[in-house]
């Protein structure tokens, strides 16, 4: 639902996930192959039935509108129904978990087409679903991952968890990156560079104790708040503020994010829970080597792509470690640059889904 802010760079300072970023691309690699596509969002005050850059903008509901517990009726429910049947599809694609799943599963089912949900954290396929506050929300999801015609996961741990706790089957379905140019003469100002948007799961405040610990280089973290986390965010910066090899860039434009990456000569992530993070996979392209405590589906220890600290110390360790050898740093870097540019670049990800379509038959005649 947060969508326009990637599609749309005049609001690229709203917050957005990294699902956003996804669902973008995808949409322009099924555009350029030659689909008609179109998008359902909130209500940024936009033209409904805009088109940007061949695709349809459809709008919902303005953020926080309506009456408490009512408003989930009105205007959310009314308005994401009244969107879905706008965009006529024959396919309709969604993911994160909540509620919206079993919104769109419902639409889907009642009027003859297809749903494919795609995974966006692990947390998505543990029963207990910790990442949704309230039930309804997720009775809602239950129902529409059971209802969904192909689901799709980032990863072969996310697969079998869903067989395990829901029963679900699902297939494995990359995620897809942007292949950006790079010089060869590039200026890497920034030493250590975290790309996410701050909330405690996140653990953003490890990046500034590693700042504080490796003083000799330059940390810059680039991500804002998510909505509710509005103070949290602010007790970041009150603390980055007073160190000097601290840099907090705060809320970044999708389409400016890569210049960071290209400064960089390495990614860290301090998270306790993912899915598959859209920063590692832009960090691999720019051929950045990746630290982190979360291994998305084992790569970086199977290929090398970096290091996969087990505490605060080996971390610490790690990053000295890629920061003091510039052969090592160059060749980690090339090597999943390469990968990734084979495995993962939105034509070959939108192909997939086309694949599995055909094979699951779950689009509509």
């Amino acid at each position: 639902m947060d969508n326009y802010p990637v599609l749309n760079s005049a609001f690229g300072q709203r917050y957005f996930g990294g699902e956003s970023v996804q669902q973008t691309l995808l949409a322009y690699a099924f555009r350029d192959l030659g689909l008609d596509v179109s998008m359902v969002v909130l209500d940024y005050g936009q033209p409904d039935g805009e088109v940007i850059n061949g695709i349809r903008v459809w709008k919902t509901y303005r953020e926080n509108s309506g009456i408490p517990i009512i408003r989930f009726i009105h205007p959310k429910a009314t308005s994401v129904i009244a969107a879905l049947k706008k965009a006529r599809s024959d396919i309709y694609y969604q993911s994160c978990s909540g509620a919206l799943t079993g919104l769109v599963s419902w639409y889907c089912r009642h009027n003859d087409r297809s749903f494919i949900y795609r995974v966006a954290s692990d947390a998505d396929c543990i029963s207990g679903l910790p990442l949704i506050k309230y039930g309804r929300d997720r009775a809602l999801y239950r129902y529409g991952l059971k209802g969904a015609d192909f689901v799709a996961a980032q990863s072969t741990l996310q697969v079998s968890l869903l067989m395990e706790s829901f029963n679900r089957s699902s297939a494995l379905v990359n995620m897809a990156v942007e292949i950006p140019d790079l010089s060869e003469d590039r200026d890497n100002d920034i030493d250590v560079l975290w790309v996410n948007n701050l909330r405690p799961l996140k653990r953003p405040q490890q990046v500034l104790q590693l700042a504080k610990r490796l003083s000799q280089y330059r940390f810059v973290m680039v991500g804002g708040p998510v909505p509710g986390n509005e103070d949290f965010y602010r007790d970041i910066a009150t603390q980055a503020r007073e160190i000097p090899n601290f840099e907090m860039v705060g809320a970044v434009p999708y389409q400016s994010v890569t210049e960071y990456f290209r400064r960089s000569r390495i990614l860290i992530n301090t998270s306790e829970i993912e899915g598959f993070p859209n920063s590692i996979l832009q960090a691999w392209a720019s051929r950045l080597p990746v630290i982190s405590y979360f291994d998305p589906d084992g790569l970086n220890r199977r290929f090398d792509f970096g290091s996969c600290p087990n505490s605060f110390e080996e971390m610490v360790l790690a990053i000295e470690k890629y920061l003091e050898d510039t052969d090592l740093r160059h060749e980690t870097g090339t090597r999943a640059r390469i990968f990734v540019a084979e495995n993962y670049s939105p034509e070959a990800v939108a192909r997939r889904y086309l694949d599995q379509i055909q094979v699951t038959g779950s689009c509509p005649s």
